[in-house]
């Protein structure tokens, strides 16, 4: 940590009420993270010594004002969260796609080098109905679905190239999502861990300054 203190810029509500008018104010990203992931994502810092960081700050952070900066930050984490899972989904739908394609082109392939001029297969037309096709494979031409309403034409060599590209590049975004989401939920823990333990933190201040304003 920093010797030098850090800021806090207040707000002071005139319609507070109860004590002394709380302030809320923007504590930065950088006081309460600690370094970043491969992805730019940034790691909750962890509160050791609750009071010695809230002391950091000039003036010293209050116990309200901490806790709702890691309650903000919770919710970032917890919205991009959701933005990681859904994007985990998407690659797991996609990837065994590109692998079915890979293999339908390789066999269309494998009978076109074997001398077949066709090969029977069944295709899908809805959810379990399917229907029956002879698949002309001596041109060694499929098309391939690229999505946005495009379609294009390929030889097999250049279809087999194409999809073998897009898994690659496909496993690497699953693989790199899938840390990014593991590594966000340890952050979300340690958002809710520094919460909850900044909580008890102020009970205890607060019950031993009774103790002592009341001996």
């Amino acid at each position: 940590m920093s010797s030098e203190s850090k800021s806090a810029t207040a707000e002071t509500g005139d319609d507070r009420q109860g004590g002394a008018e709380e302030s809320l104010s923007n504590i930065s990203l950088d006081s309460i993270t600690e370094g970043k992931n491969e992805r730019g994502i940034p790691a909750t810092k962890f509160l050791d010594d609750i009071e010695l960081f809230a002391a950091s700050f000039n003036p010293p952070a209050s116990p309200e004002l901490l806790i709702g900066a890691y309650s903000d930050l919770f919710s970032k984490f917890k919205a991009y969260e959701q933005q990681l899972a859904s994007k985990c989904a998407t690659y797991k739908e996609k990837l065994p796609e590109i692998e079915k394609s890979i293999k339908v082109v390789r066999n269309l392939k494998e009978k076109k080098e074997a001398g077949e001029s066709g090969v029977a297969a069944r295709y899908n037309l809805a959810d379990t109905i399917y229907s029956k096709a002879e698949v002309d494979c001596s041109q060694g031409i499929v098309n391939l679905w690229l999505g946005a309403n495009v379609m294009l034409e390929y030889t097999y060599d250049e279809a087999l190239e194409l999809l073998t590209t897009k898994q690659g590049v496909a496993k690497k975004d699953y693989k790199e999502v899938t840390e990014d989401l593991t590594f966000t939920r340890n952050q979300i823990i340690t958002s809710e861990v520094n919460i909850s333990r900044i909580y008890n933190w102020d009970i205890r201040r607060k019950r031993e300054s009774s103790l002592a304003g009341s001996s």
